[in-house]
């Protein structure tokens, strides 16, 4: 069994930088890690996502050269840097985890979830 526990959201500025942290615990080895969100009215996202090694990273294109995904296996952590943040990027975050890279930038790929962090970005 993994739990996932997200923290670091709240309200920032247009233009502004937050840091997301996902605290993991359990069966946590080998396992990708990835954030998802979900705006008001629409679908769960994909995010960005890290191999187990973090020598491979994933990006939604929306998030590209904005976001930067790391872990601290040591720490059991993985963050999300969120940099130059856009009003459209308010949304619930969610903390993923899934054994397998199969399926890793969809919602129904990762299996298991943290209960998410709001982040708010006013204009």
């Amino acid at each position: 069994q993994v739990q996932l526990v997200e923290s670091g959201g709240g309200l920032v500025q247009a233009g502004g930088s937050l840091r997301l942290s996902c605290a993991a615990s359990g069966r946590t080895f080998s396992m990708y890690g990835g954030w998802f969100r979900q705006a008001p009215g629409k679908e769960r996202e994909f995010v960005a996502a890290i191999s187990w090694g973090g020598d491979t990273t994933y990006y939604a294109d929306s998030v590209k050269g904005r976001f930067t995904i790391s872990r601290d296996n040591a720490k059991n952590m993985v963050y999300l840097q969120m940099n130059n943040l856009k009003p459209e990027d308010t949304a619930v975050y969610y903390c993923a985890a899934s054994y397998s890279s199969r399926g890793i930038g969809r919602a129904d790929g990762m299996g298991y979830w943290g209960k998410g962090t709001l982040v708010t970005v006013s204009s």
